[in-house]
Formats: structure tokens, sequence, C-alpha cells
């Protein structure tokens, strides 16, 4: 080792590939689990009641069959279908109408008349309105449950390969979106010389490509994706022509046209403006792109506010310009630290100034992250149960865990800011002037030299000296320009200050790409406040029966002989036909007959009722009564009058949750 050239450890040439291949390793791997173990993607609105219910026994079949659901859906022709016993339709095949009343959202089919009994299929497919594909099935029986043989398909809505395919592609998207807006950000605000460095202009372009490529997957299969699952109705024209009448299709085509204004762009911010000298026009040209990349920067992730989670649900119109203030805080942080890295690692240009410059940048963007998210939070999440016990809330526990994380090792990467100065950069920087000027010099004496026939040189015609003399000169030009170039680097990499600036920012960069990930999982997972809610309306609507409702309640008349106990029982105890059965017992424990017994049902919570029942006595102290028509599922009460004589009697009631 020379003390003029320590040594840097691996090769400076390696390193950079060596950093690229571990991010990119990191980045296959992290997104491998998560779409592992994502499954299909949760949907905002949910399935939160039916009519008839779930497992339901009605006595005569129903006109029609209704679904409601916890937010807005978008419906096709097929999107509810009733299929008897053997399979075949028992709709009148008619789009869905469109019941909602108020804040309920509830769509229903046409059955046919004179349907048969037996058990039916009810299976149903839809659109949210956060632009995921929901869907599911159910039964209920007419008259009595049935055998049929009904086969559904297993895959979900949304799942499948295409599904994979759809979701690779959203992970791509909001990946090139970042490098984009986060790369041209940090050209423009923290180091404006990075328009001339080809590594920059690899990494902007690269972004752009890659988002373009992922939008132009998505709207091609979008129409698989929320239908038929098949890879071959990409190239569907019709089905293309309805994914641009909804507005997810209209969120990816402007989008697209948006991109062509960022190619532009970038056109200008790599071209005109990387060649402006000018101090003053560079200025005004700097004030220009930023307004004009600022406003397409913006619009493009307005794309994903308008057909996402901030479209839909409570106060919409706050929630989609924070989350566009959100989604252009991710880029300038996480796309700004991209760039950062690839110009400590691939650049000998970068000072502490640009670098300085950013850890402003990247702070700013870290108190817009904190204000908007707290908000989405709250938005989204609603209660500490959500927090903790829906996938949403778990994701976002992991978010926040792995932004605490990437604040502390940017502290570190702050410290080492710091300590970084602009020595060895300038130093380098003359060093390569002179050896660029060495070789200029050098180049120019071999050129003359091969270019002058020696004395004791055999003489060669002069086409030939000329043809020899460039090459020879390109030849030894070129082989200097790599030794300066390794000479360069080497002396950038001795520099402890920015080699440990380089290690924190690639652990950073390590910590982000999970971090995009968790962020990409939250936009496919359904909200929790929406979940806790859709749970519940599901389990109070379509709870399976407790089984039978079995009843004993003391009663007295006040005469002789007037004490006695009631026991009833209501079976199967849900909604639809079921049977009644009255006991009475004496205070002996014996059978006691009455002269007079009437049952009524009564739902105060609905104002429905008193239903009155009359049962028929089957022998001494027992009455019973079939097809008790329930018409609701909820806490009924259950009054029952008990006469014994002709003047002694009294009504007792108890509650009972039924259905």
């Amino acid at each position: 080792m020379s003390a003029t050239a320590p040594y840097a450890g691996p090769s400076p040439i390696r390193r950079p590939v060596a950093a690229a291949a571990l991010l990119a390793a990191l980045l296959s791997l992290v997104f491998g689990l998560l779409l592992a173990g994502a499954g299909p993607a949760s949907a905002h609105a949910a399935l939160t009641g039916s009519d008839p219910q779930d497992g339901a026994v009605v006595d005569t079949a129903p006109k029609e069959v209704t679904l409601s659901f916890s937010e807005a859906i978008a419906v096709g022709d097929d999107s509810i279908r009733v299929l008897d016993p053997s399979g075949k339709r028992a709709d009148t095949e008619a789009e869905p109408r469109d019941l909602s009343e108020g804040g309920t959202v509830r769509y229903g089919v046409a059955l046919h008349s004179g349907l048969p009994d037996g058990t039916y299929t009810v299976a149903w497919q839809a659109i949210s309105a956060d632009s995921h594909p929901i869907s599911g099935a159910f039964t209920f029986s007419i008259g009595a449950p049935s055998e049929t043989t009904v086969a559904l398909s297993s895959q979900e809505a949304g799942g499948g390969p295409v599904g994979v395919v759809y979701d690779i592609a959203r992970y791509a998207a909001y990946g090139g979106f970042v490098l984009l807006v986060g790369g041209s950000a940090f050209v423009l605000i923290c180091w404006r010389g990075g328009a001339s460095a080809l590594p920059m202009q690899r990494l902007v372009v690269r972004g752009w490509l890659t988002l373009t490529a992922a939008t132009l997957v998505m709207l091609l299969l979008r129409n698989p994706y929320t239908g038929s699952g098949k890879f071959a109705d990409a190239f569907d024209l019709a089905g293309l022509q309805s994914v641009l009448d909804t507005k997810p299709g209209a969120a990816l085509v402007s989008r697209l046209l948006l991109l062509g204004a960022a190619a532009l762009f970038i056109a200008v911010l790599f071209g005109t403006y990387a060649r402006r000298e000018d101090e003053q026009e560079r200025k005004d040209l700097t004030f220009g792109l930023a307004v004009g990349g600022g406003v397409v920067a913006a619009g493009i992730a307005a794309t994903w506010a308008m057909s996402e989670h901030a479209s839909t649900g409570i106060q919409a119109s706050i929630a989609m310009p924070v989350d566009v203030a959100h989604l252009l805080a991710v880029a300038a942080w996480l796309g700004g630290l991209a760039s950062l890295l690839v110009a400590l690692y691939r650049t000998p240009d970068i000072g502490s100034a640009a670098v300085r410059r950013f850890s402003a940048v990247a702070f700013g963007s870290v108190v817009v992250l904190a204000a908007t998210g707290i908000y989405q939070s709250w938005r989204q999440v609603g209660s500490w149960s959500a927090l903790t016990g829906t996938r949403y809330g778990q994701l976002l526990i992991i978010k926040v865990a792995l932004i605490a994380v990437l604040l502390a090792v940017a502290w570190f990467s702050r410290r080492w800011t710091g300590r970084l100065t602009d020595t060895s950069v300038a130093s380098s920087g003359a060093e390569v002037t002179s050896s660029r000027a060495e070789v200029a010099s050098s180049g120019a004496e071999e050129a003359d030299a091969a270019a002058e026939p020696e004395d004791t040189a055999p003489t060669a015609p002069d086409e030939a000296s000329d043809d020899v003399a460039p090459e020879r000169a390109a030849q030894l030009a070129r082989q200097r320009a790599v030794l300066t170039a390794t000479k360069k680097k080497r002396i950038r990499d001795a520099d402890p200050e920015r080699s440990g600036l380089r290690r924190s920012v690639l652990a950073e960069a390590a910590v982000a790409v999970v971090l995009l990930a968790v962020t990409t999982m939250l936009t496919s997972t359904e909200p929790g406040r929406t979940e806790e809610e859709a749970a519940g309306g599901a389990t109070a609507a379509t709870a399976p029966a407790a089984g039978p409702v079995n009843l004993s309640m003391p009663f007295d008349t006040g005469g002789r002989n007037g004490k006695g106990t009631v026991r009833i029982d209501i079976d199967p105890g849900r909604t639809g036909s079921n049977d009644l059965h009255v006991w009475i017992d004496g205070s002996d424990g014996e059978p006691m007959d009455v002269p007079e017994l009437k049952v009524a049902l009564t739902l105060e919570s609905k104002d429905i009722g008193p239903l009155p029942v009359v049962p028929d006595r089957l022998a001494e102290g027992h009455w019973t009564a079939s097809g008790v028509q329930i018409p609701m599922a909820g806490d009924w009460k259950i009054d029952v009058t008990v006469r014994t004589s002709d003047i002694d009697q009294v009504t007792i009631d108890k509650n009972a949750k039924i259905g």
C-alpha cells in the first residue's frame, strides 16, 4: 500500500453492483412474502345482510333476493345470480335493481314465480367504490333444505394468476412513482448538477418507464381482474370499453396522459436545463420546471386518491387532497433517498451542500407524513380495537414501526452529513481535470509521433500512417481515462465520512423498500373501521341460529290452584317457520290443564307485533303450534297469558334472542 493511495477494501467498481444486488434481493424477498401472505386483495365494501338470510328456510318462494353492503359498489348484469338445486338460473337474469335508501346500499334481483322447494344458492360479485373486486355466496331454502348440485369456484374475485400479476403491477406502479417524482425533486431542489449526471438520468427515466408499463398492465388486466380471471380477456375490446367507463379505468387513462406530460418534463430537465450555463436563465427554468413538475406529480398522485380508499367513506372531500399530499411526501422522501444512494455510489461530484439540502427536504416530508398519516389513521381505523384487531390496523402498526426505524437510521446519516466535507471531492475533481489534460496532451504527442516516419523505420505509405495514428491515440486515451476513473473512485471511497454516509443511506434505503411494500399493502386492504362495521352488521343480520329457544316462567293467577310454571320451546329458533311447544306444570310438578292459553311475540326495537299465536292442546298440560313465523332476527318479547278460572288470569313475559 502506498501513502497516497490507501487500500479502500473491495474494488469500488463492484460496490455499486453489490449494493444494487442487495436492494434488489431485499425488494424481491419483501414483495414475495407480502404477495404470498396477502391472498386476494381485501375489499373496502363488505356484505352486511341479505333477504333471505344465509341459511334461512322460508315457507314460500320470495319474489326477489336483496343484498346489503357497507359501502357503495358497482354492479353488472351477472353481479347477482340465484341458482336452483340443479344449478339453473332461478332469477330473471336482469341487471340488479338499485334499492338503496339513505345510507343503506342495497341491490336486488327478481326471481321466477312458482319456484319448487329446495336449497337455492346466491352467488354475487361486484366492484367496491375503492376499485377492489368483491365476491361471495350463500344459500337459503324454500320449504325445506335439499341436496344441491351447484359447485361454485373457490377462487375469490381478484385472485388467481391474474390477481398476482395485477398486484405486482400495483407495487411496481408505486415504486416507479417514487423514483420518478423523488428523483426529479432531488435534482431540482437538492443537486442541480445531477441533471447532467448519467446515473441520475437513468434513475428517473427508469422510474417513468416502470410506472408507465405498470399502468398499461393494470389497464389491460382490469377486466379479467374484476371478472373472469382469464388472461385472454385482457384483449377483449368490449371488456376494455366497460373498464374505461368506470372510475378506476378513468384514473388509469388519466395517469397515462399525465405520464406523457412527465416525459416532456424529463426531456427538458435532462436536456435544456442540464445544458443551461447562465445562472439567471437556469434559475428561471428551475422555477418553471418546479411548478410544472409539481402539477404533473400532484395529478399522478390524484389518480390513486380518486380511485382508492380516499375516494370513499367519511370526509372524502378532505381525504383526497390529504392522500395526494401523503403520496407526494412519500415520493420526495423515499425517492430522494434512492437518488442520494445512487449519487453517493455512482457519481463523484455530489457535495455536502446537496446532502444537507436533502436532509431538510426529508425533514419536511416527515412532518407532512406525520400530519397526513394521523388523519388517515383516524379515518381508516377509528378505534383501538380496529387498530389491534384488524389486518389494516396491524399493517399500520408495522408501518409506524418501520418509519421509527427509518428515522433512527436517518439520524445516523445526519451525523455523517455534519462531518462531510468536499475536500476529497475537490481534490478528486482537480486530479480528474489534470488527468484529462494529460490524456489529451499524450494523445496528441502519440499521434504526432505516429505520423512522423523514423529514419530507422521502413517507409510506409501515407495512407497507412493516417489510418493507424488516430486509432492508436484513441486507444491510449481510453486506457488513460479508465485508469483515471479508477484512481478517482479509490480516492473518493477512501474518505471515511463519505463511506460512512453511504453505508447509513444504504441501510435507510433497505428499510424504505420494506416501508414502501407495507404502504402498498395498506392500499389494497380493507380499512379497520369498515371491517369492524361490516363484521358487526353481518353478525347481526346473518348470524347462525344459536339453537332452539327454551324458556321457563313461573306464574300466579291469584286464585285457587293458580300457581305453576310455563315452559316454552321454539324450534329451530331462527327467522322463518318455527314450531312452538308450551308445557304448564302445577305447583306439585305435575302437568296442569288450564281453560285458556295465549302467546304473543313482539320485536319492540322494530315496532313489530304483538304477533298472536294460539296453540292447540296436544295432551294434558301440553300445547303446540306449527308454522310460527319469525320475520326478523332480534330480541323478541314473548308474552304468555294463562287463565286458571273464569276470573283468575295473568300475563307474564320474557325476552329471548331469536335468529
